[in-house]
Order: structure tokens, then sequence, then C-alpha cells
């Protein structure tokens, strides 16, 4: 049965984007080739990627350009290949490689999709179907980075969630540029 992984970036104050939506921040200026060997061998997991709509929009303005491919070739080759799920009620059409749109029932074909053989499941940012998935217990682990950043203002990972989760740390690793990654998975 996959597992399905959540990793997100959040700030120090607990932000996945600030006020204005934007994730740039999370994108350290100084080079760590630690944590790029960390974020290259994570995109080599292989799997399905899941999306809400925005995330979506900005993943796929940007990972199938030449910049991605020149700034990020292991990554853009990855993330261009694997199979995509896109959750959306408004958007037309999905034309990013290997994508498939689901208008409806998000907590219902993530569970077909789970019960399913194949590889796991991963989702990359999309705080709204965090949160969904996460009421709906069918999150199997969760890979924040915490980047040492205080936006202020902006959107959690959880929000609009009504029940207490009870989560247990799995690792916790720092890399040099601060950034630090904290698994967690759901208690018991």
């Amino acid at each position: 049965m996959p597992k399905l992984i959540v990793f997100d970036m959040v700030s120090l104050d607990g932000y996945f984007v600030d006020a204005r939506g934007d994730m740039s921040w999370a994108k350290s200026p100084a080079p760590d080739p630690e944590y790029q060997a960390f974020v290259e061998g994570n995109a080599s997991g292989g799997g399905v990627l899941l999306f809400g709509r925005i995330t979506y929009e900005l993943m796929a303005g940007y990972w199938p350009t030449p910049l991605a491919a020149r700034n990020d070739p292991v990554v853009a080759r990855r993330m261009n290949d694997l199979p995509k799920v896109v959750f959306s009620r408004t958007l037309a059409a999905a034309s990013w490689s290997n994508t498939r749109l689901v208008r409806d029932d998000l907590a219902g074909a993530v569970r077909t999709m789970k019960r399913e053989s194949g590889p796991g499941l991963a989702i990359l940012g999309s705080g709204s179907i965090v949160s969904q998935l996460t009421q709906a217990g069918l999150i199997d682990e969760y890979q924040i980075v915490v980047v040492p950043v205080v936006l202020g203002a902006g959107r959690t990972l959880f929000e609009g969630g009504t029940e207490r989760r009870g989560l247990v740390l799995a690792e916790s690793r720092a890399f040099a540029n601060g950034n630090v990654l904290l698994r967690y998975h759901p208690s018991a």
C-alpha cells in the first residue's frame, strides 16, 4: 500500500507561503551542497506527486522551463517525468506532462490511490490539500523543512483544520544553510 508523504517548507513562524502567497523566501541564497544532495535524493525517490491548483500552476510554470533545467537539472527532470495529480474544481485542463486532473472527492480519490499497488504519493506545497487530508487521517508522514526566516504573516499548512492531531518525531536533521528537516508520523 503506497504511503502518502507531505514535503513542505515553512518559515520559522510557521507559514508555508507569505501574505502575498509567495514561496521564493524558501530558496536559500547560500549554496549548501549537503542540502542540495538531500533535495535531489528526495526528488529521485519516485512516486506520484499530488497538488492543489495554486501549487500546480506555480510548479507547471517553472519546472518545464529552460531556467529550471539549467538551475536544477536533476530535480527538474524528475519533476517533469513523475506522474502528477492536480485536485481542482476550477482548473480547465492540466497540460504539464504526466498530469491527471481530479475535480472532486479529494479524500476518496486519495483513499483509492492508497489502496492500489504502486509507488508512494507525495504532496508538495498545497496547504489546503495538506489540511484536508490531515483531517481525513490519510497522511502517513510529514517532512517539514524549517527555513530560518520570519515572515510575520502568511498561510499555515493546517489552516481550516478543526481537530488536534498528535505527531511523533521520526528524524531531525540540520543543514549548513540553516534549514532543519523534521520528519513526523501521526501518533497512534
